[in-house]
């Protein structure tokens, strides 16, 4: 797929962004640079945090320094189109199977194993195609507010909206969309974060784009193929866990399917917390624990 013009967010663009004073990391894959957040004790089993739309890294910026104040390797990339990583501006660029492909790459050339995956969103979508196509390369997951949909359930009217306003508005608020989807007002240093890997419009073609690319129908060869994929999960026994919010209209329900379907979801303790869809924003504090609790007991077993 062809990429068109590669935009990059100017370095200046990201200046002095409140709450988020972390080194910036860039690998490249397929002539794309891709962002990422590497905090924490390098030589510890990864926690690997994957956003959704339209968010950035900046959402996990408390979790992160919680994380590694507990010695646990947290990444965090920005998806391609997303954060300080390269912003092709063909819309047709972004697939559901090309942000797959390039997030698969970025965790083999980091040489990843044994990772806690905590996926939220759109970082669901990829998370859980990823990790029932390559289940050796994980030891746990964490999903929120996501699932891997195969066109079967209902589709809200909240996202039905969303996916029409983001094809359709001539002007797109990342910052407000955000906020919208939080319990508590971002104030204006968190909104001007948001905003921060958009300058303008043109930057915009994966926030444009993603919304459309989650299949609603059976018949969507993107729903054909997660259905396939679902016979991994089916049989999956390692920890799962769901966190999801009580105020989420879009992914209301899908924590129930997932526990009722997952082998390791089993005797889990799975949460809804009051948030809404940003939880990471309403309820960090509470996510912050959940995770390390559930890091520390999805110790993988020693090789004998």
């Amino acid at each position: 797929m062809q990429t068109g013009r590669i935009l990059s967010t100017p370095e200046s663009c990201f200046e002095d962004l409140k709450d988020y004073p972390f080194n910036p990391h860039f690998v490249k894959i397929n002539n794309l640079k891709i962002h990422y957040v590497d905090e924490g004790l390098v030589n510890a089993r990864p926690v690997l945090l994957l956003h959704g739309v339209p968010a950035w890294s900046y959402l996990f910026r408390h979790l992160i320094r919680k994380l590694a104040q507990y010695d646990i390797h947290v990444i965090v990339p920005d998806l391609i189109g997303f954060g300080k990583s390269d912003k092709p501006e063909n819309q047709k660029f972004h697939t559901y199977q090309s942000h797959v492909q390039l997030i698969t790459e970025f965790i083999k050339l980091l040489n990843l194993s044994q990772i806690t995956l905590f996926c939220h969103d759109w970082g669901s979508l990829i998370g859980l195609r990823i990790a029932a196509m390559h289940p050796d390369l994980f030891t746990g997951i964490i999903i929120s507010n996501g699932m891997m949909p195969t066109g079967e359930h209902r589709i809200s009217h909240v996202f039905k909206l969303w996916k029409y306003f983001a094809r359709y508005s001539p002007y797109i608020p990342v910052d407000l969309v955000i906020d919208a989807g939080t319990l508590r007002r971002l104030d204006s240093d968190e909104r001007k974060a948001y905003r921060a890997p958009f300058p303008s419009s043109k930057y915009k073609a994966s926030v444009r784009a993603l919304p459309s690319r989650v299949p609603v129908t059976p018949e969507d060869p993107e729903s054909i193929i997660n259905t396939s994929l679902w016979k991994s999960l089916f049989i999956w026994e390692k920890p799962f866990l769901t966190v999801f919010s009580e105020n989420d209209p879009v992914t209301r329900g899908g924590d129930i399917y997932m526990q009722k379907r997952i082998p390791g979801a089993v005797g889990q303790n799975h949460v809804r917390l009051d948030a809404g869809h940003f939880i990471q924003e309403d309820r960090f504090e509470e996510l912050s624990e959940i995770i390390i609790r559930f890091y520390k007991e999805s110790v993988p077993e020693p090789v004998v």
